[in-house]
């Protein structure tokens, strides 16, 4: 008998090779670059390092007034109140005041296009009843989403003791901000906003990208003293189909592909947006993506030893894309490590091996396999049969 063991990890690494692409020069404090596609990161520095997020706040902010949209508890057409406190929050204003009642929607557009603090009072309040309970909601949510090192003092952004976070961290709440919410994520790519009846300054969307790269559909900058200039930039381009590597699966070129980058730190707005650009552009251009299976496809299927079914399919509930150096895609191989024996009963989602995508002797990702389906325990009979077939083996 043997038994083989593998870790899960949130984001899947490229292991350093002779044949990684070098990252070009960044000019920002830390940064990162993901494949959300493959959930891999292609180039980073200083990503567990604390830092202020500034407005970036904001993208915690958003995830809890969809999630509030989405259970219902509010709607977009509601009118919130605008409360003294919200009327008179310092920086960043969408320049609403105590007489107005405004739609939930409008103040979304205020705190994502103009990243409005006052906006961002005003739904705070909304959704949390006050601000400070809406603070312990975001950081109730950066605990689920597995923040580890993300502390929040405040809805909006503005320096404030222990108010931090790591672009480690913010590479999960970006991810987890499309995936969970795609619905409302198209706010993030609108260029300007005012509302009926306020001065007409502060209308345009500070993530310069929305106007230079058709690709790029969000998310979020920020800025304050303390943290320079920061940017969440994504973007989403079209693939040529590419020839299937050598696998034993069905594998085959994707047909779109997103990238994400972090820029914390730069030295102004036209730096971080330019840094952004060029590790977008690397991205897309160093790396190629591969699908090697769809979700829910078999990776392998394995034999299931005492129980109702006599094998499981392993694989995982979403496609399993890899991203690889350019023009190396044809040259990957996969082997799968798993478990045996196999032993029901077998809950759906258990970890059952790891699909190992290597170039030549080099494993380049590790990616973990669950079971698609439940296997339950047979009966005395079987699992009986089975045990003295098992022995003989």
């Amino acid at each position: 008998m043997r038994n083989c063991f593998f870790a899960l990890i949130t984001f899947v690494c490229l292991s350093v090779g002779a044949q990684t692409p070098q990252a070009p020069e960044v000019a920002a404090r830390a940064y990162l670059l993901l494949d959300v596609s493959a959930n891999q990161i292609l180039a980073s520095k200083d990503i567990d390092m604390p830092v202020e997020p500034a407005s970036l706040t904001k993208l915690m902010s958003a995830y809890l007034v969809f999630d509030a949209l989405r259970s219902k508890k509010i709607d977009l057409k509601q009118a919130l109140p605008v409360s003294e406190r919200a009327w008179k929050m310092p920086g960043s204003r969408m320049f609403i005041d105590p007489k107005m009642q405004v739609p939930v929607e409008d103040l979304i557009k205020g705190m994502i296009v103009q990243s409005g603090n006052d906006a961002t009072m005003a739904l705070a309040e909304g959704v949390g009843g006050t601000a400070e309970r809406f603070v312990q909601m975001m950081n109730d949510q950066a605990k689920v989403l597995g923040m580890a090192s993300t502390g929040y003092k405040n809805p909006e952004g503005l320096t404030e003791a222990g108010h931090t976070t790591t672009a480690r961290d913010l590479s999960i709440l970006a991810t987890r901000l499309m995936a969970d919410f795609p619905d409302y994520v198209s706010f993030y790519a609108i260029k300007k906003y005012r509302y009926p009846g306020t001065p007409a300054a502060n209308d345009s969307n500070r993530n310069l990208l929305l106007f230079r790269d058709p690709s790029v559909d969000g998310l979020k900058t920020g800025f304050t003293e303390a943290a320079g200039y920061c940017m969440v930039a994504t973007a989403k381009r079209a693939l040529t189909p590419m020839a299937s590597p050598s696998t034993s699966s069905q594998p085959g070129g994707t047909s779109s592909r997103r990238l994400l980058s972090i820029i914390l730190g730069a030295a102004n707005e036209n730096a971080r947006a330019n840094e952004s650009q060029k590790l977008l552009n690397w991205g897309f251009t160093a790396y190629e993506a591969v699908k090697l299976f769809e979700a829910d496809q078999a990776v392998v299927t394995s034999k299931v030893w005492k129980g109702t079914a006599p094998e499981v399919k392993v694989g995982r509930h979403q496609a399993i894309v890899v991203a690889v150096p350019t023009g190396s895609a044809s040259k990957l191989k996969t082997q799968v490590v798993r478990t045996e024996p196999l032993l029901a009963p077998i809950t759906r989602d258990q970890p059952l091996g790891t699909l190992q995508v290597m170039q030549g002797d080099q494993t380049l990702v590790e990616i973990p396999l669950v079971a698609l389906d439940a296997v339950e325990q047979s009966g005395i009979i079987g699992r009986a049969w089975d045990a003295i077939r098992l022995w003989i083996r």
